[in-house]
């Protein structure tokens, strides 16, 4: 991994220099961007302004960093991620995670708006995601290893943190609602599924499907940090009642979870998370 661990370390000393540091990274997802203004001594950085950073360019993503603090914790919102689609390496989509890791954070956690592909599952529900199936055909581990981002072979057989997910549904029944487990599947993208494509995912195990995540929850793993993945549900992926996509209407559905999402996001870090 020749010059990650140094592009990583120039991110961070940029950010330090603005005074950013961080207990928690927030990562969020289509139509889900705008946490960022609830953070205490909010501070918005573009993305474009942060050496080594890609640059944002799918709707609903507004390609901003907000540090802040909630009560104890300090944290960093990513109000747009990086997607494979957009041509990124994998090494650029798990770059923010590991600049938040150098500055300190010790938890991941993030969002996305996926297609649900299980029948208990309802448009607008928030999925929280117990595992997954990373089928992008890349990871953003491979290459020369280096020992200073994390261990060449992390283990992955529980990357997402099991306390944190409780919580989660804890802060979910509190509110009066339901936080069912799901799998996620992650594909390269930007073409959705065919019938067939969405009969093959769900055979294979997945409740959702979705074009990102996988690759940063790998990075934190790596890098030894906890994790907490929050799906929202923005279309549903039944083969025998599948319906044209609808980009804008994906988006709304996304829009209309925000709220809900964004108390669970802001208890968890309220909690210390």
């Amino acid at each position: 991994m020749a010059g990650i661990y140094e592009s990583v370390m120039e991110s961070a000393a940029f950010l330090r220099a603005r005074g950013v540091a961080a207990d928690a990274l927030v990562i969020l997802g289509t139509g889900l961007g705008g946490m960022g203004a609830r953070l205490e001594a909010a501070q918005p950085i573009r993305y474009a302004e942060i050496p080594h950073f890609p640059r944002s360019t799918s709707p609903g993503h507004a390609g901003h960093l907000v540090s802040g603090r909630r009560g104890s914790v300090r944290a960093i919102v990513m109000e747009g991620r990086f997607h494979f689609y957009e041509g990124h390496p994998m090494s650029a989509i798990a770059h923010p995670v590991r600049v938040a890791k150098a500055l300190g954070a010790t938890t991941l956690l993030l969002t996305s708006a996926v297609g649900g592909m299980s029948p208990r599952l309802r448009l607008g529900d928030i999925a929280c995601i117990e595992d997954h199936i990373h089928m992008m055909g890349e990871s953003p581990l491979r290459g020369p290893a280096d020992e200073r981002l994390g261990p060449r072979f992390p283990d992955m057989s529980a990357p997402y943190d099991a306390a944190l997910m409780e919580r989660a549904e804890a802060l979910a029944l509190a509110r009066g609602y339901r936080l069912p487990r799901a799998v996620l599947v992650s594909v390269p993208g930007p073409q959705l599924e065919t019938k067939a494509e969405y009969r093959l995912l769900r055979a294979a195990g997945a409740d959702v499907v979705g074009m990102s995540s996988t690759p940063e929850v790998i990075a934190a793993v790596q890098a030894g940090m906890r994790v907490c993945a929050l799906s929202v549900v923005t279309d549903l992926c039944l083969p025998d009642a599948l319906e044209p996509a609808d980009i804008g209407r994906i988006i709304a559905t996304a829009n209309a979870a925000a709220p809900r999402l964004e108390q669970l996001l802001l208890g968890l870090l309220d909690d210390g998370a």
